[in-house]
Order: structure tokens, then C-alpha cells, then sequence
């Protein structure tokens, strides 16, 4: 039998790299939302 794990160890700079693309993503998403309620508020005046 065999020690070696089935699958790759993830580094941690995979995970830190992988952790700032999702608040990046967040951040975007959130903002273009936003942006997006504030001018479907602001046409609806």
C-alpha cells in the first residue's frame, strides 16, 4: 500500500490565490449591483 495521497496537496498560495478571485468576484458582482438598483431607483423617479 501506498502513502501518497490520490490527489495533488493544495498549496496555500493556490488557496489565498483562489480565496482573493472569490472576493474579487463578490466585490464585482455586489458593485454592479448596486450600480443596477441605483439606476432602475433613479429612472423610476
Amino acid at each position: 500500500m501506498s502513502t501518497t495521497p490520490l490527489a495533488p496537496v493544495r498549496r496555500v498560495r493556490h488557496q489565498a490565490r483562489e480565496a482573493a478571485t472569490v472576493m474579487v468576484f463578490s466585490a464585482a458582482t455586489s458593485v454592479g449591483l448596486a450600480v443596477t438598483f441605483l439606476l432602475v431607483a433613479s429612472l423610476g423617479r
